[in-house]
């Protein structure tokens, strides 16, 4: 009874599949994680949008999940997901999602002070005693990175002293018990301190280990089968490798966090697939009540008034006219993104297993491409067959007014072929601006690519004819 009783205990504390990671058996595939109900024009756009940045950025693996209106549409992965021997990615593999889990942890507070066990107004140091003015820091500041706490991990590499263990008690007492970085309120500073501290709150107040509290409230409800503890256990050999590289050198096998430095801060692993499912109920509002959800949502305002661009646990940004809920996440050997276009009901999550990135620019470029299905402008359309015309070496002079067809002359309609043909139809053609202007329609047009950026400016007259057509490298 009695070892019946301590696996039990071991079953709740590391998470059930962390669980299976301690002994010999291997844990098994996850499956029902491949989703494709995309039409092909855009699935291509995606997997274009893929496979251009891993190759740009050098990244072994990217894995994708897209959701709109309420359900999965698409999950896939690209590249290797272990190198010599190589073997390919799937969706079935799990990635660490680093700091991803903060929005995981926030949502933890917001269930607890709905349950009437504490405020976001509470000061810290009632569940947290010994840390610097304790008394005045509140959870919402430490939720919203406006504490001062200093951070005990700016750095983008893995120090020595962090591949041994620790606990949250000895970061606190070496990071959270220093004068603070600046006045509680007055000034946004990223900490991942604040969060082991959160996370300290979460288990005192519920009595339970955080991974058991999220998994009750939100995998299990969400149907999150595969998230995984990795600061108590390091991935399976199932799921994605970590890799490094110095400098431009070769990849080389990502370093281990020594066990207790991720926690509440990034502990988090799981497949794109299930953090969609979370990213599902962020639109649906599903989990938590919808006044948790504005308080998540909503930007955090300084003392003097300034914004913060940050919620709790999420940036709260507006891109191109969207309202994104966002974050991006890395621990050693892994970075990831979460894009949820709450408004458009759109997310992508993408996660990677290198340090160089490319997980961002994946998941910015897929939503705004799910997210702008079917409403191109007719200025859009027509600004974009002109350059798809002069990739060619070609221009219908009948759209020009007598100045913009003087200066397209041979040279120059060579010269827009010769530069912009290499690159390949755009990842994204999008207007970003328009004004009047000297009797005309002045319009800005945002041209993406893996890796660059163009910007098309256009001075269209009353009767339809251009005045100006140029394309530079963007600002």
């Amino acid at each position: 009874m009695k070892e019946l009783l301590r696996m039990m205990h071991s079953l709740r504390r590391l998470g059930w599949v962390a669980l299976l990671a301690t002994s010999a058996v291997s844990v098994p595939p996850l499956h029902g994680q491949t989703v494709d109900t995309l039409d092909s024009a855009l699935r291509a756009r995606i997997d274009r949008i893929a496979a251009q940045v891993l190759e740009q950025r050098g990244v072994p693996s990217a894995s994708v999940a897209v959701a709109k209106d309420g359900k999965l549409v698409y999950t896939h992965a690209y590249g290797k997901a272990h190198l010599d021997p190589d073997v390919a990615a799937t969706p079935e593999m799990r990635y660490s999602i680093g700091s991803i889990s903060k929005q995981f942890t926030a949502a933890a507070i917001l269930i607890l002070q709905v349950q009437g066990k504490l405020s976001l107004d509470d000061a810290v140091g009632k569940y947290v005693p010994g840390l610097t003015r304790g008394d005045e820091v509140t959870i919402r500041q430490i939720l919203s990175h406006t504490s001062g706490y200093q951070d005990y991990w700016p750095e983008d590499y893995l120090m020595t002293p962090m591949m041994k263990p620790a606990t949250a008690q000895q970061i606190l007492d070496t990071w959270a018990k220093k004068p603070l970085d600046f006045e509680p309120g007055t000034k946004w500073q990223y900490s991942n301190t604040n969060y082991v501290i959160a996370g300290e709150i979460v288990e005192k107040v519920s009595g339970e280990r955080l991974f058991d509290f999220l998994g009750e409230h939100i995998f299990h409800p969400l149907g999150m089968k595969s998230a995984w503890n990795s600061d108590e256990v390091k991935l399976t050999q199932p799921d994605a490798t970590p890799y490094v590289r110095n400098a431009l050198g070769p990849l080389r096998l990502a370093p281990k966090e020594g066990r207790g430095w991720m926690f509440a801060a990034g502990e988090l692993a799981m497949t794109a697939h299930d953090l969609a499912l979370w990213d599902e109920s962020l639109i649906a509002q599903t989990v938590l009540k919808p006044e948790s959800y504005k308080q998540m949502f909503t930007e955090v305002k300084l003392k003097d008034g300034k914004g913060t661009e940050y919620g709790l646990g999420v940036e709260v940004r507006e891109r191109d006219g969207h309202r994104s809920i966002e974050h991006s996440g890395e621990v050693t050997g892994f970075v990831s993104d979460n894009e949820v276009l709450v408004d458009d009901r759109v997310a992508v999550a993408v996660l990677t297993n290198h340090m160089s990135g490319g997980s961002e620019e994946i998941a910015q470029l897929t939503a705004s491409t799910v997210a702008g299905t079917g409403v191109q402008s007719e200025a859009e359309k027509q600004a974009l067959g002109i350059y798809r015309d002069l990739q060619k070496g070609r221009i219908d002079r009948s759209l020009l007014a007598p100045n913009l067809n003087d200066y397209f002359s041979e040279q120059a309609v060579a010269d827009f072929r010769d530069s912009l043909a290499p690159l390949g139809e755009p990842l994204t053609f999008k207007q970003a601006a328009e004004e009047l202007r000297g009797g005309m329609t002045f319009r800005a047009f945002r041209i993406v690519y893996p890796g660059k950026r163009l910007t098309l400016t256009t001075y269209t007259y009353p009767d339809g004819k251009l005045e100006q057509y140029l394309v530079s490298p963007a600002s």
